[in-house]
């Protein structure tokens, strides 16, 4: 059966109901940015900068909006970073539109998104951790209607403590669409940023 009648008298459709409007509408595809630096392990903040002219443009009135992200802390390979003997360690990562030179509280406009991990190994020598925890920050960022950046570059920085054996590296995947600038994703970028 079609899932929508066409009533030849009032030219009405009628819509089923497990159709809604969103099903004739058209939807841009998402697609995903990825950015990795290394944030050591001296406690000292590094930073790199992630360019978005591509995409945001002033002129054009495009705009990035980030759906999401995901976040890693590994070593530069990939895998799990060692840990030092009997230490605990911790790595943080902030994601901002403007540069800084330390890391910064969430609070900060700037701020799209941070996060913590903390962890220790308990095994005798060298070793990935025996207990991680994220309970502080969300490496994963999630937001209801996604978080709208204007400006040509954000900034993905962090650091990490010297309990970590050898440097780790942040990397982050963003699932981002491009949008037209209109009257209300202004607004929604002068309360919250830039």
């Amino acid at each position: 059966m079609n899932p929508f009648h066409m009533n030849r008298t009032t030219h009405t459709i009628l819509l089923y109901p497990f159709l809604s409007l969103n099903f004739f509408m058209a939807k841009s595809d998402s697609f995903f940015i990825r950015a990795s630096t290394v944030i050591g392990n001296t406690t000292a903040f590094n930073q790199e900068e992630i360019s978005l002219g591509a995409y945001v443009s002033a002129l054009g009135k495009s705009v990035l909006r980030i759906h999401n992200i995901a976040v890693s802390m590994t070593d530069a390979t990939g895998t799990s970073a060692t840990l030092k003997d009997d230490e605990s360690a911790a790595a943080q990562f902030q994601l901002t539109t403007q540069s800084q030179d330390d890391t910064v509280l969430p609070s900060n406009r700037a701020v799209i998104a941070s996060g913590m991990v903390n962890c220790v190994n308990q095994e005798g020598g060298a070793s990935v951790a025996s207990v991680v925890s994220q309970d502080f920050d969300n490496l994963p960022q999630l937001w209801t209607n996604g978080y709208l950046v204007a400006t040509e570059s954000i900034y993905l920085g962090g650091e990490a403590s010297a309990g970590f054996a050898e440097p780790v590296t942040c990397s982050i995947v963003m699932e981002c669409t491009v949008e037209t600038m209109t009257q209300a994703s202004a607004m929604a970028l002068s309360l919250s940023q830039q």
